[in-house]
């Protein structure tokens, strides 16, 4: 089983109504609702208002797939919180970044990055073209997947070159945006998927849930183990 905790600020949908009418019981509900039928993943889910941030160590160490969504909470989140996270991607731990969470202070540790964008939010239609169709995230999806109203983001997108680019947004505006990007961090891997605006219901688009749960195997880890630092060997005095 993968072990998915799908992570929320969990701001918006308790004090926006539009944003409580699209998700009544927040975005990690939603997100989990969908993991939670396949029978590989089992999921849990942790809100920024919980002891820890929802983030302890034991949480990490029990997380083979952290998912993470947020927004206008993102420097509440604490410092040393933050670390934790990092330090358990480059342990082997996957994770997923959703939306605004470009400029969550992990992705933004990670990336190495300012992470900025340009955006405006007028509810344009957008293309998720896939450019990348062999790519294992973009499994069962046509040549794009057509949202009907989201925040436009717009390049340039300020993150080093991913190792793959396998989704690209076009907006009605006209703007382009690099939507799926993958990297490696260490021993894990990175995914961050644009779509998922608060006030719209990107996460129940059925090509949507798609990706993320390909995503989830995707960032699956292969090694968990802490990348240790120490002396180097005698050269010389192994090859007398």
């Amino acid at each position: 089983m993968i072990r998915v905790t799908v992570w929320n600020e969990f701001f918006h949908e308790k004090t926006e109504p539009a944003a409580r009418e699209v998700y009544p019981n927040g975005i990690h509900a939603c997100i989990k609702e969908f993991l939670s039928v396949e029978e590989d993943i089992t999921v849990r889910t942790a809100t920024q208002d919980e002891e820890e941030c929802g983030l302890t160590r034991e949480v990490l160490d029990n997380t083979d797939v952290l998912i993470w969504w947020g927004h206008v909470k993102q420097y509440d989140l604490p410092l040393e919180i933050a670390e934790r996270v990092k330090q358990a991607v480059l342990a082997g731990m996957g994770i997923i970044f959703l939306h605004s969470s470009h400029l969550s202070r992990p992705f933004c540790m990670l990336m190495g990055t300012a992470c900025n964008l340009k955006w405006r939010e007028d509810g344009d239609k957008e293309r998720l073209w896939i450019v990348d169709p062999s790519h294992p995230i973009v499994q069962g999806v046509g040549d794009y997947v057509l949202i009907p109203n989201e925040e436009t983001y717009c390049e340039p997108f300020g993150i080093p070159e991913p190792d793959k680019l396998i989704m690209i947004g076009a907006y009605e505006g006209g703007e382009v945006f690099r939507s799926g990007c993958c990297w490696r961090r260490g021993y894990g891997k990175v995914f961050y998927f644009q779509p998922g605006h608060e006030t719209y219901p990107v996460y129940r688009i059925p090509e949507i849930q798609t990706i993320i749960k390909n995503a989830v195997r995707w960032c699956e880890p292969t090694v968990r183990a802490n990348i240790d630092v120490f002396s180097s060997p005698n050269i010389k005095k192994l090859t007398d």
